[in-house]
């Protein structure tokens, strides 16, 4: 067989920086310049002051804003400016020393509990959990008594009883890293457990705790404030928490005293609190995601693509039914993603149709265009993915141009999805009767017993003949092929007109495929729905299909019904295609025979 080109998917998203990404959230960048600002005052205080924080005036005594003392003066005679602003160095300084502890303490620890495992998990964790049931300000209390009130020592205690938190986040990060099959490739190539640890696993749990850290330096503020509030601390040393004491005391007759302290010491919380939620939203994408500016941008160069070229990029494809007498109807797709070259389009005019009680399918090589195709009329693209259509037509009606939330209101009711590798679509948390109802109870609105009523008969229905162990089961305890079954009742059980299953069969063994064949046909006869199938596999098409549509580099390369394809494929890729098949691969009659009545083999029914 002739080579074939190597298939043109959406181009790699580029990965961008954290801190770049960062600088994009407005929110974040103010947060983030309040921050700077608070660091700013703690350095240059010596600078900014206007006077000496301890300097004692009795003339200055609850003095208010003026004469050369833009703050007033606090109860004792000493400038309020000055002392804030040499507050601020005592604030970071001990927020400092707190995450430093954290980060030291906790993050090693974390991270070596998850990797080995065993003795050394169980004996980190009862340390975190004995930590974390400690009452932290009596704790606090009790070392400042002991170590004549060392701010110092106060910090890295209170550093000691926050790690917790970073322990179990790096715990919890490194327990999922270090089962993936890239770790054990460092592991069989000889890479040391120490090197595996600061390459792999350190650089897995960074962004994480970067978080955490911005979080829990916010909390060491406020409980460092609360000490000096308390009293805790050298009256010597100017603080936040020493101001707000003292202006707690005269409050209802100066309230100006409480006041300053108290902004300063909220915009500083606030703006680490703001820090760590917009990381938090940050750290779990690594990709550059496109602005609506960009996304206009794609879609406006998406609709002004040429009807007609000659290099090919005008509409593909062809219909056959009228868009009132469709199930589904697909007219001039395109897809595109934004780049810092331009647009990515990998879906050039796609159109095709398909009647109900029709079966079609999409067929062509991976990064052909025919699951992004699907997504598009599921409304169910990537990130960064801009769909533009002529129309799309559900069960006659046009759907293309209504909001996402008219969008989402077919699914599950017009529109069936079956997915591709059906143990990773089923939520490991909940047995599969509450994965089966929930959808019926909150779309169908059915009752309880009714939902699951009707979950039981579809599992009967899909050639489960153990339905109420299955209804109590967790996805981990049923095999794959009943899984795809499960699937495929679930998409089902809303009873829709039309039915999409991607790749149904990719993650099965030949055996078992060829029951979801036969099973997917006959519920597509049954319930007189389109059934629209993705593959790859020209023999899944032999099986099932009426029609085919062939894509190639995101186009309609050729379509039409099955038998003419198979006998007189026009485009040589389509030919290509047809002859990578597998020559054994059982037609309808043989996989009818093989199967009972009910389209179900006894091994599977059983199993």
């Amino acid at each position: 067989m002739t080579a074939v080109p190597l298939p043109v998917g959406p181009a790699p998203v580029k990965r961008v920086s954290l801190g770049r990404r960062y600088l994009r959230r407005p929110l974040g960048v103010a947060a983030l310049a309040v921050f700077a600002i608070v660091v700013a005052v703690a350095v240059l205080a010596p600078w900014l002051a206007p006077f000496d924080p301890d300097h004692l005036d009795f003339a200055l005594s609850h003095a208010t804003p003026g004469n050369g003392h833009p703050l007033g003066g606090d109860s004792a005679g000493r400038d309020i400016l000055s002392r804030l602003l040499y507050g601020a160095r005592t604030t970071l300084y001990g927020a400092l020393i707190t995450c430093l502890t954290c980060v030291v303490l906790g993050v090693p620890a974390g991270v070596a509990a998850g990797y080995f495992g065993g003795v050394t998990d169980r004996v980190a964790s009862w340390i975190s959990d004995a930590l974390q049931s400690v009452p932290v300000m009596i704790v606090l209390l009790v070392v400042a008594a002991g170590t004549g009130q060392n701010f110092a020592v106060l910090m890295v205690t209170l550093g000691v009883l926050l790690a917790p938190g970073h322990y179990r986040i790096a715990r919890a990060r490194a327990l999922t890293v270090c089962r993936e099959p890239y770790i054990d490739a460092a592991r069989v190539s000889g890479v040391t457990t120490l090197r595996i640890l600061r390459t792999h696993m350190l650089r897995a749990v960074y962004a994480p705790v970067i978080v955490q850290t911005a979080l829990t330096a916010g909390i060491a503020i406020g409980l460092q404030a609360g000490l000096q509030f308390l009293g805790v601390g050298s009256a010597s040393t100017p603080s936040w928490g020493q101001m707000m004491n003292d202006g707690f005391q005269t409050m209802l007759s100066y309230p100006l005293i409480l006041l300053w302290p108290s902004i300063a010491l909220g915009l500083t919380i606030a703006a680490l609190a703001f820090i760590g939620s917009t990381l938090a939203d940050l750290v779990s994408v690594r990709v550059e995601l496109p602005t609506a500016r960009r996304r206009a941008r794609v879609r406006r160069e998406l609709a002004a693509a040429p009807e007609l070229s000659p290099e090919g990029s005008g509409p593909s494809g062809a219909h056959v039914h009228e868009a009132g007498d469709s199930a589904l109807r697909v007219e001039n797709l395109r897809v595109g993603y934004a780049t810092r070259e331009g647009v990515d389009e990998v879906v050039r005019g796609v159109s095709f149709d398909a009647a109900p009680g029709e079966v079609l399918g999409i067929v062509g090589e991976s990064g052909s265009g025919k699951t992004q195709t699907i997504f598009s009329v599921l409304d169910l693209l990537p990130a960064g993915g801009t769909a533009v259509a002529g129309g799309i037509w559900v069960g006659g009606e046009e759907v293309g141009h209504r909001s996402p939330k008219e969008r989402a209101a077919l699914l599950g009711r017009a529109i069936g999805y079956v997915p591709q590798e059906p143990m990773t679509n089923l939520d490991p948390s909940y047995p599969i009767g509450h994965q089966l109802a929930e959808p019926l109870r909150r779309v169908h609105r059915l009752s309880k017993v009714q939902a699951r009523q009707r979950a039981r008969d579809v599992l009967v229905r899909v050639g489960i003949h153990d339905p109420d162990r299955v209804l109590k089961a967790y996805p981990h305890q049923i095999s794959g092929g009943m899984a795809q079954r499960v699937l495929i009742a679930g998409a089902v059980a809303g009873r829709p007109s039309l039915l999409v299953a991607d790749e149904p069969t990719t993650a099965l063994d030949v055996t078992v495929q060829a029951e979801v064949l036969e099973l997917l046909r006959e519920l597509q006869r049954e319930y007189g729905m389109a059934l629209v199938i993705v593959t790859h596999d020209f023999g899944v098409v032999a099986d099932i299909c009426d029609r085919v549509v062939v894509m190639k580099d995101g186009r309609v390369v050729e379509t039409g019904p099955v038998e003419r394809i198979f006998r007189r494929p026009e485009d040589p890729y389509t030919a290509e295609l047809i002859g990578a098949s597998l020559d054994d691969a059982a037609c309808r009659d043989e996989l009818d025979e093989a199967c009972s009545p009910d389209g179900v083999r006894g091994e599977e029914a059983t199993r």
